[in-house]
């Protein structure tokens, strides 16, 4: 298996209706390897124009954290082993969304 060349760390924090960050704790926080630079993918995806920021950023996460998990559910064993097939559809989607591009 190919060593992962990019680390992320992902974190999650909800704001308040008043704009302000949660108090206490309210954050989750993860690492995630992978073999594409998301930022460069961010970087592309910006230069094209076709989504707000958020949008191309949600994107680009949510598509390299779905890989990730295609390709956990092919290991032996693995109980994400049911969603391969729905995973693999939708990457697809994804990817046939980000080539329009």
């Amino acid at each position: 298996m190919t060593r992962s060349k990019h680390r992320y760390r992902i974190s999650v924090t909800p704001i308040e209706t008043d704009g302000q960050q949660c108090i206490g704790r309210c954050s989750i926080e993860f690492e995630q390897h992978s073999q594409h630079s998301w930022m460069h993918e961010l970087e592309s995806a910006q230069r094209l124009r076709r989504l707000s920021c958020n949008d191309d950023a949600s994107l680009v996460v949510v598509t390299g954290l779905l890989t990730a998990l295609a390709e956990a559910s092919v290991r032996t064993g693995s109980p994400l082993a049911t969603l391969q097939p729905e995973l693999d559809q939708l990457l697809l989607k994804l990817d046939g969304l980000r080539s329009k591009e």
